[in-house]
């Protein structure tokens, strides 16, 4: 099989989640930067990093790299790519996305005309023809230009991997599929431990956590784009690796994980996507305000979303329910407490001594991830 250095980018601050993800797979990692993680595989890493990756929001396969700081120097960088290699003659092909970022190109749909008339250029010189009909698979691009350096690839993924298929009822301010594996992940929460979040909205957090229990790989329910790639991935792979997927699944398992909301129709939203995810049986959801959380063990976990105030009447509210929050914790024994938000008296509400060191970009929106540690719960046999 020929070799590929294949890009995953994912939320910032996330990397080394999603570093560990592609290693545990048995990749290469070539190069770690803001956004995103490279890696090296072959046709059959393509499948399994679109099919296993909890954390990455796309698998993109790079086809070149260049220094350029005019539009002819983009042109001739973009034909200088062996685009016959990947295109095939019938293949569609577009630039999905361009994004600059200090450089001396920084119009998007002006990268994006120059783009497609130089790969045009270039397969009409290889293929001998003067007009594409673009009826067969798709190709899209997407190019980033950091400080002049331009970086191409083709999108394996199609949709954003945190669609992952079971979430159709959403609440008003969802977390993604993708951010939430990457929360749960950067704690010690494992599937042998409780689990508890008192503002489930849709289920995110509960979910991920009993796919992640039972062994689901998050894309084993979705197509992808380069599915329709014959020309460069045998289709009988991607059945090889929904094999491989669906042989770890094990539902048969004893867990305890909740998930609260105030609302009574998220709750029942929450309950239809965790139908389609297929662990409806391992997580109790509820009707229930956080002033009522409890539970009768120890060493638990609290992963959760809390509102942190979008419109000014909620903000007012912020105190009172960050407070109950804090009491909520509070009455538990020896739990451990982690949650997103970008209120800024989360500590001071909570009132509980918080490590909020990692910073997480969420779109536009900058979060922190606070930790509340309770003490380390006794290990347990194997």
């Amino acid at each position: 099989m020929k070799t590929y250095e294949l890009i995953a980018p994912c939320h910032f601050g996330l990397e080394a989640v999603l570093k560990r993800e592609i290693y545990d797979l048995g990749y290469d990692i070539t190069k770690v930067e803001d956004g995103r993680v490279t890696f090296v595989g072959d046709e059959e890493a393509i499948c399994r990093a679109n099919i296993f990756l909890r954390t990455a929001e796309r698998v993109l396969l790079k086809v070149g790299q260049f220094h350029a700081e005019t539009f002819d120097d983009l042109f001739e960088g973009i034909k200088a790519i062996a685009w016959e290699n990947y295109i095939p003659v019938d293949g569609k092909f577009w630039v999905a996305k361009a994004s600059s970022i200090k450089s001396k190109l920084f119009s998007p749909s002006d990268i994006q005309s120059i783009v497609k008339k130089a790969m045009v250029e270039r397969l009409k010189q290889k293929y001998h023809i003067n007009w594409f009909e673009e009826t067969g698979a798709s190709y899209p691009l997407r190019l980033f230009l950091m400080k002049d350096e331009v970086t191409v690839a083709i999108d394996t993924s199609g949709e954003s991997l945190h669609k992952r298929g079971y979430r159709t009822m959403t609440s008003k301010a969802p977390i993604t599929e993708t951010l939430a594996a990457a929360l749960i992940m950067l704690t010690p929460w494992r599937g042998d431990r409780i689990l508890i979040d008192p503002f489930c909205g849709s289920g995110t957090f509960p979910i991920e956590a009993a796919m992640m229990a039972a062994g689901i790989a998050p894309g084993m329910n979705r197509s992808f784009t380069a599915e329709n790639w014959t020309n460069l991935i045998d289709r009988q792979l991607w059945y090889d690796t929904v094999e491989e997927a669906a042989e770890q699944v094990n539902t048969d398992i004893e867990v305890d994980i909740q998930g609260y909301d105030i609302d009574g129709d998220v709750v029942k939203a929450a309950r239809e996507n965790a139908k389609r995810a297929g662990v409806e049986n391992l997580i109790h959801f509820q009707q229930r305000p956080v002033s009522a959380l409890s539970h009768p063990k120890k060493y638990g976990f609290i992963i959760t979303n809390p509102p942190y105030g979008e419109r000014l009447e909620e903000k007012e509210a912020l105190p009172e329910l960050y407070t109950q929050i804090g009491e909520a914790i509070r009455r538990l024994d020896s739990w451990s407490a982690y949650m997103i938000t970008s209120y800024a008296d989360t500590e001071r509400y909570i009132g509980r001594k918080a490590d909020k060191n990692r910073k997480i970009y969420n779109g536009m929106l900058k979060t922190y991830f606070y930790q509340f540690l309770g003490p380390k719960p006794p290990k347990r046999n194997k």
